[in-house]
Order: C-alpha cells, then sequence, then structure tokens
C-alpha cells in the first residue's frame, strides 16, 4: 500500500467527521451547550466537504496537487486554530479548540506522510 492511500483515507475520515458536525450545526441547527462563533461551523463543514470531495480522492489518486492541497488545508487549520486562541480566547469553546486540534494534528501527521512517501520514492 502506497503511502499516499493512507493519508487520503486519514484525510477522508476527518473530513467526514467535520461534515458530520458542521451538517449538525449548521443545516439542523442541533442546539449545543456552549457558544458557537457563528462563522467556524461553516469553515469547518466546507473544509470539510473539500477534505472529502476532493482531497483525500486527490490524495488517493496520487495527483501532483494533492500535496499542495493537504500543505494548504494543514495552513488553514493552524491559522484558525490560531486565531481562536487569540482572537477569540475569551468565547470559545474547549470543544471548538479540542475539535480544531485534532483537525490540525491529524492534518501534520497526513503532510508527514506524504513528505515521508516522497522520500521513500527516491530511494526506491
Amino acid at each position: 500500500m502506497k503511502l499516499n492511500r493512507l493519508a487520503a483515507v486519514l484525510a477522508f475520515i476527518i473530513g467526514g467527521m467535520a461534515v458530520f458536525a458542521g451538517t449538525k450545526v449548521v443545516f439542523l441547527h442541533e442546539p449545543v451547550d456552549y457558544y458557537v462563533i457563528s462563522w467556524l461551523p461553516v469553515y469547518n463543514l466546507t473544509m470539510g466537504v473539500l477534505t472529502v470531495a476532493v482531497t483525500s480522492v486527490l490524495l488517493w489518486q496520487d495527483r501532483p496537487i494533492a500535496p499542495k492541497l493537504a500543505l494548504a488545508t494543514l495552513a488553514a487549520h493552524a491559522t484558525v486554530y490560531l486565531v481562536l486562541q487569540t482572537v477569540y480566547h475569551q468565547v470559545v469553546a474547549a470543544e471548538s479548540l479540542r475539535a480544531m486540534t485534532v483537525r490540525s494534528v491529524t492534518w501534520v501527521v497526513i503532510v508527514g506522510i506524504l513528505i515521508a512517501d516522497q522520500h521513500f520514492l527516491r530511494k526506491a
């Protein structure tokens, strides 16, 4: 199994989790027990859909643009995490920070897998 396929599966899972959680809040207006920053569920849902429908598919297909999309996704999540920690630190829910931490760490792992895959391919 090529490592890019492992990265694709991880991306699909983390993206699917964002779609599931985001859909509940954005479309079903499922109540939560904490303050929700209005743009955050929309961001999470959008990134989840893009991850499931585009990035994970391109990773699976080993397309040259896929690593760039993975890096862009990591950068977006890291940026949002920093915004939450700095601008919204007084109001952001612990659940939101945990979710963004999981997303960011997962994307660090995905990008690391892609870097390792490239490294091993050059040695082969």
